[in-house]
């Protein structure tokens, strides 16, 4: 079935989008069509989109803050018998009810270039730096690194921590390479060891030679059969015995997407630094 979304916002349109995402995730069979409209700002842009909606019925998703175009559109959807959902209503009107106060609506807010947005700004770009292994002697200034064989997600994993302010960085295990000294000596982030099935791990290593158009058995920046299963048990049976040699947490990737894996050493990050939060989610683990 396919499903018309309009996304309408005044701003990016990062946070309707992602609601409208993870709402029709949950509906099989359904294929949305998404129709993006951001940065509307005046009555003018708006009824530019409303004909659309009419030709292209669906539902509508909104961020908008103005009063006016909220009523505009909030009343074209109803004579079409069109659902139309201000997705942060609810969200407001609780906080609204708990704080004692309406706010301050403002276009954008969430984006300000405050202190949290220079900390994300700085995070990404100490994700970039050392990524791979590079700049090793700067990694105890992160918060995080993380360690594992080639193709783990160790960096789009780091990426996303870098959108949380999250200082991450990362090293490459290779076979029959000693392990960077730098690891030896890190005192202030929290290490994750990163492993992964074996068979996905050769699986995905040679969807990546395919890529590159390199053939099996090709020595390569690795040595030998970068996909060969065998050698890519070798590496992991490798890599899970330094985690335990040095105690760093294992965190199993197989059907965790990076989002996922991302959520889990964050959470892993707040336990160790917050011990009452660590404390909690053991307690919620143990529960049967």
């Amino acid at each position: 079935m396919r499903l018309h979304l309009h996304l309408i916002s005044d701003s990016t349109g990062e946070t309707v989008t992602t609601v409208a995402r993870a709402a029709v995730s949950q509906f099989e069979d359904v294929s949305p069509v998404e129709h993006v409209w951001f940065f509307v700002r005046t009555r003018k842009q708006l009824e530019k989109v409303l004909p659309l909606i009419e030709a292209l019925p669906g539902v509508v998703l909104y961020t908008l803050v103005s009063p006016e175009l909220r009523h505009v559109l909030h009343e074209r959807c109803q004579r079409l018998g069109i659902p139309c959902v201000a997705v942060l209503d609810p969200v407001m009107s609780a906080l609204t009810q708990l704080l004692g106060s309406a706010g301050k609506p403002q276009i954008g807010r969430q984006h300000a270039m405050d202190e949290g947005y220079f900390s994300r700004i700085e995070a990404m770009n100490f994700a970039m730096r050392h990524d791979d292994g590079q700049f090793a002697e700067e990694l105890d200034e992160a918060d995080v690194v993380l360690v594992g064989p080639s193709r783990t997600s160790k960096t789009p994993t780091c990426v996303y921590l870098a959108h949380r302010g999250i200082k991450a960085g990362n090293v490459p295990l290779v076979p029959d390479v000693p392990p960077h000294p730098v690891l030896e000596r890190l005192k202030r982030p929290l290490v994750v060891g990163l492993t992964l099935s074996p068979e996905l791990l050769a699986e995905i290593r040679a969807n990546r030679q395919r890529m590159l158009g390199v053939r099996a058995g090709d020595l390569g920046r690795y040595g030998g059969d970068y996909a060969d299963l065998a050698r890519v048990r070798a590496e992991l049976v490798a890599a899970r015995r330094l985690y335990a040699r040095m105690g760093w947490p294992e965190l199993d990737v197989t059907k965790r997407s990076v989002e996922e894996t991302a959520a889990t050493v964050y959470q892993m990050l707040q336990a160790r630094d917050r011990p009452e939060i660590g404390a909690l989610v053991a307690a919620a683990a143990a529960e049967p």
